[in-house]
């Protein structure tokens, strides 16, 4: 999620109530801080707000849209998924919920967000079913190197690592949205597949590198938000 919230908090922390700093930890890619606000859970990153436990909707999104474009797949077998960035984790509950998924594969580069995951931990309550999921395997690697030297295909890659092509939360992310980092998403991708990415904000620019880089069917989905412009998921699927 971004700093525009997509929607009022359920329930919404008290005015006066200051936040509670539950982990700080300094690691190669800068700060990454958890803390409690009222009823919600939030991650900062560099002192950029990422997300929080209010909503989760654009996130749940991801995934839905992503499965709802393999449209050519064997009923018969079940779809690989790749989810870059763990987050609070709204995006692999919503896909371990859906048993059409097979394999479901979670890259997160923070050893402190999947800590914030374990039993116990605080952000345990919301994902230990899904991370407890026969198909689910977390892997503690940073998403640019896992599409490079990784040999695994997926038949749909959701990915969710900043606020987006235009907003990213430290430099080294950017490289997902040239044209490298989108050949080496197609180069993961099964034909047919099917590549979503999260951003707070629309980008015509990283529409036009997605049909420059081949893909198919690009679209732009976006989702409300309650106040400035909506998040959007970019869609895009390799040629068969």
């Amino acid at each position: 999620m971004s700093p525009q919230q997509s929607t009022v908090p359920a329930v919404a922390p008290a005015p006066d109530t200051a936040p509670e700093v539950l982990d700080r930890r300094s690691g190669p890619h800068g700060e990454v801080v958890l803390r409690r606000h009222g009823h919600l859970l939030q991650i900062i990153a560099n002192g950029c707000f990422l997300m929080d436990t209010s909503d989760g909707r654009s996130e749940r999104l991801l995934v839905d849209l992503a499965a709802a474009a393999l449209t050519d797949r064997d009923p018969e077998t079940r779809p690989r998924l790749l989810i870059g960035g763990l987050g609070v984790g709204f995006s692999l509950v919503r896909a371990a919920a859906q048993p059409r998924w097979g394999r479901i594969t979670v890259v997160e580069r923070e050893a402190a967000i999947i800590d914030w995951h374990r039993p116990g931990a605080p952000l345990s309550a919301l994902s230990r079913e899904a991370l407890a999921d026969p198909r689910t395997e977390v892997l503690h690697t940073d998403l640019l190197e896992h599409l490079r030297t990784g040999a695994s295909t997926y038949d749909a890659l959701c990915l969710d690592i900043d606020n987006g092509p235009d907003w990213t939360v430290t430099d080294d992310n950017g490289g997902l949205y040239t044209p490298d980092g989108i050949a080496r998403c197609r180069e993961r991708l099964a034909p047919g597949g099917v590549l979503a990415v999260w951003s707070a904000q629309p980008s015509a620019d990283f529409e036009g590198a997605l049909r420059n880089s081949g893909f198919q069917g690009v679209r732009t989905h976006e989702i409300p938000v309650a106040r400035g412009v909506p998040d959007v998921v970019h869609l895009a699927v390799r040629a068969g």
